[in-house]
């Protein structure tokens, strides 16, 4: 059996040899080309002559004007508004307490008033007193009053916040 893939390489053909043409047949293909060259040429250089130049006439094309005319938009206004900022006050608040007089109490009884112990001025939203630590109301910055137990405490800025400090 032939293994087809050791099978043996063609052999090329033999190139021609340069000179195998006759030497008029050369020069007849070189004069011939030479001369349709010559010939287009003579032709493309004459070759408006014979002809009719044709008239063109233009036709009056009507004429569209248009005018646009921009009327500027009103700019708008600006308007600052500039709002005052209050500075905060205290708030003070004083109550008084009365004791109501009983109509069958006797003068010497000694049952007299209250004592200022669970009366604070400032007081928050809910209505409690505040106490040392507590956060402040912005309202409330630098205001003084007493805690339920009758301590006074400030409203001062301290460790990057407004709290209530005893005094």
């Amino acid at each position: 059996m032939v293994n087809p893939y050791n099978a043996p390489t063609p052999v090329p053909p033999t190139p021609r040899p340069p000179d195998s043409r006759p030497l008029h047949k050369r020069v007849l293909v070189w004069v011939g080309g030479s001369g349709l060259f010559i010939a287009g040429a003579l032709i493309a250089a004459n070759g408006g002559d014979g002809q009719e130049s044709v008239e063109t006439r233009v036709k009056p094309a009507t004429t569209i004007t248009a005018t646009v005319t921009a009327t500027p938009e009103p700019a708008p206004t600006v308007t600052e508004t500039v709002k005052a900022k209050t500075q905060p006050r205290p708030t003070v608040t004083v109550t008084k307490t009365a004791a109501a007089a009983a109509a069958d109490s006797d003068s010497g009884s000694g049952g007299g008033g209250q004592d200022s112990v669970g009366t604070c001025s400032i007081v928050s939203n809910s209505g409690n007193c505040y106490s040392a630590g507590q956060f402040c109301r912005n309202s409330d910055h630098g205001a003084t009053t007493t805690t339920a137990a009758g301590t006074k405490i400030k409203c001062a800025y301290k460790a990057n916040a407004w709290r209530w400090t005893s005094i």
